[in-house]
């Protein structure tokens, strides 16, 4: 069975400034401001949601699909998929829009101005799930345009797939009854610690009532690890414990975190997809994170699967 990684498929322009952003920035002229950063420095990064996430599902050894939309720009990134064996089968390309990309410039104290142009990100409910005619057994709903991310949770909940819900970046698109309605009947609400705590705010609901309301919350907390919880929603997802803490892989070495995050969720997907217990999906989730954040971009780690099984039993002692 397969994996259906819904979400954004996005290019990052990468630009370094070699000063600081504070000494061109006027305090006192801040509401006004009008300036220029020479940025020679451009670097070009592929990335988006679903497209991290189906990345490192590949290295994992699976063979994801991928539902989103994209723009008129998408070639290089297509030839970039078909170099590292990413499915396009369900990319619905408009062409009259760009693919969504985030502009991102960095100073030398590691400052950052971003620009995000959602693109075809917005028309994301133009894939519909109906188009997908591969059976899988899980499905995520990451961070997209909000009728996308909508459709596909009411799509795979309908389907009786597990709906692993993620709502990342996009948590501010929903009012608290409308995030409510999205994470009930969820397989999986995957989020992190400030996630978590705008969940609550924004539902009124506490940690017990949001469980009764899924099959188990995952809860990250970047290099202090992880913590699942075991709901009472109507889920078959395994969980060997009611509530546990999954300890980080450390990394000798911190180059980039972006993408970290989506990694980590390939590892949940993972034990889904071939009913292993949510735990272990966290530690292999945990390990692949910690591999990719001694790289430079979200698609950056470079490992075969029997290289990332190898890494794993190192780490862990055993196999999976």
């Amino acid at each position: 069975m397969s994996v259906l990684c819904t979400g954004s498929v996005a290019i990052d322009q990468i630009m370094v400034f070699p000063d600081h952003f504070k000494n061109h920035i006027l305090a006192d002229k801040i509401h006004a401001v009008n300036v220029s950063f020479y940025v020679p420095s451009l670097e070009k990064r592929y990335g988006g949601t679903a497209a991290n996430i189906a990345y490192h599902l590949r290295i994992l050894g699976m063979d994801p699909i991928m539902l989103a939309t994209v723009g008129s720009d998408f070639g290089s990134y297509a030839d970039w998929m078909d170099q590292h064996g990413l499915r396009r089968d369900w990319l619905v390309q408009l062409d009259d829009v760009f693919t969504a990309q985030c502009f991102i410039t960095t100073d030398l104290a590691h400052n950052q101005i971003n620009s995000f142009h959602p693109g075809a990100m917005d028309r994301a409910h133009e894939a519909s799930l109906d188009s997908v005619n591969e059976d899988f057994t899980v499905g995520i709903v990451s961070p997209n345009g909000k009728q996308g991310m909508v459709d596909y949770a009411n799509g795979l909940k309908a389907a009786g797939k597990h709906a692993v819900i993620d709502p990342g970046q996009a948590m501010g698109l929903f009012e608290g009854p409308e995030l409510i309605d999205f994470l009930d009947g969820a397989s999986v609400y995957i989020v992190n610690d400030y996630e978590w705590s705008m969940t609550q705010e924004k539902t009124g609901l506490g940690e017990d009532e949001i469980a009764e309301r899924v099959g188990a919350i995952v809860m990250t907390k970047g290099a202090e690890g992880s913590i699942l919880r075991k709901g009472s929603g109507n889920s078959k997802v395994v969980m060997e414990s009611d509530r546990v803490e999954i300890d980080p892989v450390v990394a000798n070495e911190v180059i980039d975190p972006t993408g970290c995050g989506d990694a980590y969720r390939s590892g949940i997907l993972y034990a889904i997809a071939n009913g292993l217990p949510l735990e272990q999906g966290a530690r292999i989730g945990s390990m692949i994170a910690s591999l990719k954040v001694r790289v430079a971009g979200p698609q950056g780690l470079r490992m075969s699967t029997e290289e990332f099984r190898a890494a794993y039993e190192a780490e862990y002692g055993e196999g999976y």
